[in-house]
């Protein structure tokens, strides 16, 4: 089931994308003219993250900070309101997901999903575990279980467990659950939807990747690994 939905949710998401950007463009423009009126800056700035299979793309977003030029610290992922870096309209952006809402585009084009794992910057590609690679055996999303449990209050290692048990258990009841709460996060804040990761609740979802689940030959290769495979190690199973 799990696998047959991850497989034709794609097809639903590009429709809802392009409804989406329709529906949205009067309020992209208005953030664009914002944005510009401001400082004069470029209006989008576009980030390489890593995606399905590991494979490297190009995702959009609005400009929320005065230079992009600035040290990125992968152990401080929140930047706060107070962070001077940051512009007026772009902690207003930020704090409604606004500046995200260029994605609709990563959609269109293949790259990502409505719900899926987030995706990070390249720099986090050498801190995975060989069983997290399980996040990239589908399209990263513009939100995601982990965006509604604490997003950057989550440590990394929550985070990824967050990215590993949605593709092992995505399913329409719980993509509907993760749009309701990415609404209520908006208005709430992520503080208040905060839920930490036990080491059981990890160990357990290692387990479960290890016992049923399969990582492709693509990943592997691209994130510079050797399959088990060909290892010698014995093949993850199926589910």
């Amino acid at each position: 089931m799990v696998k047959f939905y991850l497989k034709t949710k794609y097809a639903f998401d590009f429709v809802i994308a392009l409804f989406g950007i329709v529906i949205v463009s009067p309020l992209l423009a208005v953030v664009a003219i914002a944005i510009k009126a401001e400082d004069g800056g470029d209006v989008l700035i576009r980030q390489s993250r890593t995606g399905l299979h590991g494979r490297k793309f190009t995702c959009y977003k609005f400009r929320s900070m005065k230079s992009a030029d600035v040290g990125y610290d992968k152990h401080k992922r929140v930047i706060k309101d107070s962070n001077p870096n940051l512009t007026r309209v772009g902690k207003f952006i930020r704090k409604f997901k606004i500046d995200e809402l260029p994605q609709l585009v990563n959609v269109i084009k293949g790259d990502m999903c409505i719900i899926g794992p987030r995706p990070l910057l390249p720099v986090y590609d050498t801190d995975y575990e060989d069983w997290e690679l399980i996040k990239f055996e589908m399209r990263p999303g513009m939100t995601g279980l982990g965006q509604v449990c604490g997003n950057g209050y989550l440590s990394i290692k929550a985070r990824k467990y967050y990215d590993a048990y949605y593709v092992t258990h995505a399913s329409p009841i719980l993509d509907i659950k993760i749009i309701i709460k990415t609404v209520a996060v908006l208005f709430l804040g992520e503080r208040r939807f905060l839920r930490h990761v036990s080491p059981e609740q990890y160990a357990r979802a290692r387990e479960d990747v290890n016992a049923r689940h399969s990582i492709s030959r693509e990943t592997y290769i691209n994130f510079g690994l050797t399959p088990p495979e060909e290892r010698g190690e014995k093949e993850n199973k199926n589910a």
